[in-house]
């Protein structure tokens, strides 16, 4: 069953993963080391990484004081990051409340003002309240997306004119592969065609323990497509670049490496593992 395509309602399919994604609330709390936060000066490792590309690009290249949404933001680790990094004002987007009411009390805890708001990330413009200098988001979040072009206008419309879009993300040429294999071997499509994989599986990419509602549906988005969106919204590309790491293990043959794991040292530049684009709303 795992990696196979089926064709399913958005809305099924959203509800699926959503009830996955709820379940995985109190497994993530306890293994996303949220105690680390207890020093004033601590980022996510995500975030650590993510800024100091983003800021090459913005206007005053400093995220300090800017406005920031940040989309799929999950438990918040990585949101109140954002406002520890500089941001004036944050606002969490993610379709999981209980997510929602472990980041609300763990931004109050670590005294950090936060915007949450519950929402599809393709509903987010009239969801959410304002307009941002920066729409930010950040490894495993688009797989989870049937509707690239209507998820870049969310974005267009979020931004103020002159304000930038970061992403990271796997690369889909990653997803591609087959995971087990002895090899670099392509198993899954590259390519989408408007129908979903659908996965059974018990366990999360952090922790150790399982969830009760196993099954999720994912959307394979080659680059070109995620590109495409992007300019389609009318945002212009400034940056892309693809990276050898990733912050997770997406492989049992992947070795851990500074920043996070990659495939063994004579396989590293055969194949990328993350790409990021910066775009911006003229």
């Amino acid at each position: 069953m795992n990696g196979e395509h089926v064709e399913i309602d958005w809305s099924a399919a959203r509800e699926a993963n959503r009830e996955n994604w709820d379940d995985r609330v109190p497994l993530h709390a306890v293994s996303y080391e949220r105690e680390s936060f207890d020093d004033p000066e601590h980022l996510s490792d995500v975030v650590r990484h993510d800024v100091p590309v983003l800021e090459r690009f913005l206007p005053a290249r400093s995220i300090v004081g800017l406005d920031v949404c940040h989309l799929q933001c999950h438990i918040g680790t990585d949101t109140v990051s954002l406002a520890r990094a500089g941001a004036r004002r944050v606002t969490g987007v993610d379709f999981s409340a209980p997510a929602l009411e472990t980041a609300r009390a763990f931004a109050e805890e670590h005294g950090v003002d936060a915007e949450w708001v519950e929402t599809d990330v393709l509903d987010a413009r009239a969801a959410v309240s304002g307009d941002f200098d920066v729409v930010y988001t950040s490894i495993g979040t688009i797989c989870w997306l049937s509707d690239l072009d209507r998820w870049s206008q969310q974005i267009q419309e979020l931004l103020r004119p002159g304000g930038t879009f970061f992403i990271r993300d796997g690369h889909p040429a990653l997803y591609a592969l087959d995971e087990d294999a002895e090899t670099l071997t392509a198993r899954y499509r590259y390519f989408g065609d408007g129908s979903a994989q659908v996965w059974d599986d018990a366990s999360t990419y952090a922790g150790d323990g399982t969830v009760s509602h196993t099954r999720t549906y994912e959307w394979p988005h080659s680059l070109a497509e995620i590109l495409g969106a992007l300019l389609g919204a009318g945002l212009r590309i400034v940056h892309v670049d693809e990276g050898r790491t990733l912050p997770w293990r997406f492989s049992p043959r992947m070795v851990e490496v500074p920043g996070g794991y990659a495939w063994p040292e004579d396989q590293r530049d055969l194949l990328p593992c993350t790409y990021t684009i910066i775009a911006r709303r003229d």
